[in-house]
């Protein structure tokens, strides 16, 4: 039977036969070039749709298998980490870029994460999110880890998740500057990945209660 392709970042469809690819767009962030090249790709290989993700990425639907390799080539754009136990995705809202409720910067701090984390494998999926105002449009309520602009600072949000077993995220600790929530982030990414944590983030600190879990993260961190 076959199977997601993870090296290719192909996406095995509903048919069973054909697979979908989407092109890494940091935040969703693109230019007409980009749009046009995934469509000119897409028209020429006979794709089935252009989806829309949540992660902000534009997924290229129903390819051929054995047209990956020059899909791919003919992008000439890096896979957007939509399978595999990594980074999943850093999705980042307009914030005070373009939005007139921004508080703080989410579009620079979300970049910076993408380009530190996104595609990092990891012991299980990860994902993120980085809102620039308490209306929290990247939805880092329900991410493993999130950060929430507010006139004070950034708030760190972690234990989110959206799937099977919604929860909602904790606040860990707020009112931090873009230079302390970076350094945060980086600690608690560590700290999952020398922990070994085989499940979503939130699992492990309903385990060991948010209490505990917030001791442990906090008394070891130096921003």
């Amino acid at each position: 039977m076959k199977k997601d392709i993870l090296t290719k970042g192909a996406i095995l469809q509903r048919d069973k036969v054909t697979y979908a690819v989407a092109p890494h767009i940091p935040g969703g962030i693109t230019n007409p070039d980009q749009l046009r090249k995934i469509a000119d790709v897409a028209e020429k290989f006979g794709a089935q749709a252009l989806k829309i993700t949540s992660a902000q990425r534009i997924a290229i639907v129903g390819l051929e298998e054995e047209k990956l390799d020059q899909i791919w080539e003919e992008l000439d754009e890096p896979a957007g980490a939509a399978i595999g136990m990594c980074v999943r995705s850093v999705k980042i809202c307009p914030g005070t870029t373009f939005c007139k409720r921004g508080q703080q910067d989410s579009v620079a701090v979300g970049l910076e994460m993408d380009t530190r984390y996104h595609g990092k494998e990891l012991p299980w999926k990860f994902k993120m999110g980085v809102s620039g105002c308490a209306n929290d449009c990247s939805e880092a309520c329900i991410k493993d880890l999130g950060l929430i602009g507010t006139t004070k600072g950034w708030n760190v949000m972690v234990g989110g998740n959206g799937g099977a077993a919604p929860r909602l995220s904790h606040v860990l600790t707020d009112q931090l500057s873009e230079q302390e929530a970076l350094a945060l982030a980086d600690h608690i990414v560590d700290w999952f990945i020398k922990n070994n944590r085989k499940g979503r983030l939130g699992k492990f600190i309903d385990e060991m209660g948010f209490d505990a879990f917030k001791e442990e993260i906090m008394e070891s961190f130096v921003g």
